[in-house]
């Protein structure tokens, strides 16, 4: 279960919105986000909000907190308003909460998401 999978492609994907999808029997959501200098990413992060108990992290608002070097990429639920960092999963408003982070990998212009989460120790 370890195999890369292909989930959509990049076209389909609208900046700054996000899109769910499923990754063998997960709900991950998945978020490509613009940066100043017109370069994209592609986020993928657990689609269920801790909070809630819903699946609802795709509906969220992009956004970001800091300046500069020191700026991250956020979601905010849109069920009780908790803040995810994108690349982390931590909550920003609420540490005792994190939501899973994928692998994501583009080629060809297809997403490509890895099926295991990252372990919180490696995306601090």
């Amino acid at each position: 279960m370890s195999a890369w999978v292909s989930v959509c492609t990049k076209g389909q994907l609208i900046s700054e919105r996000g899109v769910a999808v499923l990754v063998h029997d997960q709900q991950v959501a998945l978020f490509r986000v613009t940066g100043a200098d017109g370069s994209d990413f592609v986020y993928a992060v657990g689609h269920r909000d801790p909070f809630a108990d819903a699946n609802v992290i795709a509906r969220g608002i992009v956004g970001s907190v800091g300046s500069g070097s020191e700026q991250r990429d956020t979601v905010a639920s849109p069920m009780y308003k908790h803040v995810f960092d994108l690349a982390t999963g931590e909550c920003l408003t609420d540490p005792s909460e994190r939501i899973p982070v994928y692998r994501t990998w583009i080629a060809g212009g297809v997403v490509y998401v890895h099926p295991v989460p990252l372990a919180p120790s490696l995306v601090a």
